[in-house]
C-alpha cells in the first residue's frame, strides 16, 4: 500500500488525464483475479463536465509513450477511472466503496524536508502534484482489493470498489453515477484523508459539506484601437464589472453562501481594447436549493452584463455537487469498527458545512433507492490542502483507512 501510494505520488495526473494511473489500477485488478470495469464503462459521456479534450489527446499520447497497452486505451474510449466487484457467488447484500484518483495543478513543494523529498518520491510532472491525498485515497483502494481476493470465501454477496476520476472541480462523481453502477448498491462507504482530522483520528460525518456549481465564462467583445473606444466593445471591462458584480451578490436568508472567483484572464496590450475574457468562478449553498438559487443569479447576472456592455458570452457548467446527510445505520457501522481499527485513538463526529465533494453525487444516487450511505475522514498532520507542501504520514494514515473500509466490507458482507 505504501509504496502503490508512493509510485502514484511521483506520477500525479489531472482529473480526466488519469491514463496511467488507471492502468495501473487495473493491471492490479487483474492480477488479483477480480472483476473490473474501466473507462467507458463506467463513465457516462453526456454527465462528463469539465473535459477538455486537448489535454486528454496529450495525455493519451504521454501514456502511450510510458508503456500504457494501445489496446487498453482504446477500449478506455477516451475516458478514465475504473471499479473492481467481486461477485462471491453467495446471496448477499451489495456494498461500494469509492476512492478518487486525481491530482492538482500544484507545483510540490522543493524544500528538501518535504515528506516526498526526503523519501525520494517527488512528482515527476512540473507543475502537477498529489496535494489532496488522492495518491493514498488510490492507494487505500488496491490494499482493499487485495484484501477482498484473499477473504473471498469468507464474504458474501457482491463488493465494488470505485476508482473515480476528477474529483478536483467535482467532475467525475456524477458521469460515473449517471452510468448506473451504483444502482444496485445496499450500503456505500467514502472517505477523505486529512482535512479536520488529525493523525490518529477517525472523523464520521452524520451531515456536511456544502453544494457547488463551478463555472467557466468566456466573454467575447470586439478589438479596436485604444484612441477610437467607440469601434471596440471590452471584453476585459465587461469582466471586471461582472467581478464586482458577482462578489456583491445577495446570499440567502436560509443558509450558507459562497461566490469564489479564482481565475480571470484578458487582454493583450495597454492601447488595444481587450476582445476577450476568461473567468473561472464558483458558487456554493448549504442546501442544494440555496446552491441553485445562487446559480441561477450567476446566470442572470452574466447575461445582462453582457448585454449591457455589447459582448457576447459562453457560460458553462464544470462541475457540481450537492450536500450530505448520511445514513445513521451506516455512521454507526464506521464508528464501531474504526474504534477496533490499530492506531486510532479517537473517533469523533466531522459534520463542518464547508468545502465540498463529489462523492455526494455518488452517495445521492445509493440513496434514492433507499441504500445506506456515509462519508468519513481518516487523519494526517498537515500544512493544509492544495499546498506544494501537503503531507500525509502513510505509513500511519494509511492503514486506518484500510482497516475502516475493510471493516465496513467485513460487518455487512461477512459471512455469519
Amino acid at each position: 500500500m505504501i509504496a502503490d501510494r508512493r509510485f502514484l505520488h511521483a506520477h500525479p495526473e489531472e482529473g480526466w488525464c488519469e491514463f496511467e494511473t488507471t492502468w495501473y489500477i487495473v493491471n492490479r485488478l487483474q492480477e488479483l483475479g477480480l472483476e473490473w470495469k474501466a473507462g467507458i464503462d463506467v463513465i457516462e459521456p453526456s454527465a462528463v463536465m469539465g473535459r477538455n479534450a486537448d489535454l486528454v489527446e496529450k495525455a493519451k499520447k504521454r501514456a502511450l509513450e510510458h508503456g500504457v497497452p494501445a489496446d487498453f486505451l482504446g477500449h478506455l474510449g477516451g475516458y478514465t477511472g475504473a471499479m473492481a466487484v467481486l461477485n462471491t457467488g453467495r446471496p448477499g447484500p451489495v456494498t461500494g466503496i469509492r476512492v478518487d484518483i486525481d491530482c492538482l495543478p500544484i507545483e510540490e513543494s522543493n524544500d528538501p524536508a518535504h515528506e516526498a523529498n526526503a523519501g525520494n518520491y517527488r512528482s515527476v510532472y512540473p507543475g502537477f502534484s498529489h496535494a489532496c491525498g488522492h495518491d493514498g485515497h488510490t492507494a487505500v483502494g488496491l490494499a482493499a482489493a487485495r484484501w477482498l481476493s484473499e477473504n473471498r470465501e469468507k464474504l458474501c454477496g457482491t463488493v465494488k470498489i470505485l476508482f473515480q476520476p476528477a474529483e478536483e472541480g467535482v467532475r467525475g462523481a456524477a458521469a460515473m453515477a449517471a452510468k448506473g453502477i451504483v444502482d444496485d448498491v445496499n450500503w456505500f462507504a467514502g472517505a477523505h484523508i486529512g482535512c479536520s482530522a488529525r493523525l490518529g483520528q477517525v472523523g464520521v460525518s452524520h451531515f456536511g459539506y456544502l453544494a457547488t456549481t463551478k463555472f467557466d465564462l468566456r466573454y467575447h467583445g470586439l478589438a479596436a484601437a485604444a484612441g477610437s473606444p467607440e469601434k471596440g466593445r471590452s471584453a476585459l471591462m465587461c469582466g471586471a464589472a461582472t467581478c464586482m458584480s458577482l462578489g456583491s451578490l445577495p446570499g440567502h436568508s436560509q443558509g450558507i453562501t459562497r461566490v469564489q472567483i479564482g481565475r480571470f484572464e484578458s487582454g493583450t496590450g495597454r492601447n488595444i481594447i481587450a476582445e476577450n475574457a476568461f473567468m473561472q468562478l464558483e458558487v456554493r449553498g448549504e442546501s442544494t436549493e440555496i446552491n441553485d438559487y445562487m446559480a441561477a443569479n450567476v446566470e442572470m447576472t452574466v447575461k445582462g452584463l453582457a448585454a449591457a456592455y455589447g459582448v457576447d458570452y459562453e457560460l458553462t457548467r464544470m462541475g457540481e455537487a450537492v450536500t450530505y446527510r448520511g445514513d445513521e445505520e451506516a455512521v454507526s457501522i464506521v464508528k464501531e469498527v474504526a474504534a477496533q481499527v490499530p492506531g486510532v485513538d479517537s473517533v469523533v463526529d466531522m459534520n463542518a458545512k464547508i468545502g465540498s465533494e463529489d462523492c455526494t453525487m455518488l452517495i445521492r444516487r445509493v440513496q434514492e433507492h433507499g441504500g445506506k450511505a456515509v462519508f468519513f475522514y481518516y487523519g494526517c498532520n498537515h500544512p493544509g490542502h492544495h499546498r506544494g507542501d501537503f503531507c500525509i504520514q502513510d505509513e500511519t494514515s494509511l492503514p486506518i483507512g484500510f482497516g475502516c473500509f475493510v471493516g465496513f466490507i467485513q460487518r455487512i458482507n461477512g459471512v455469519k
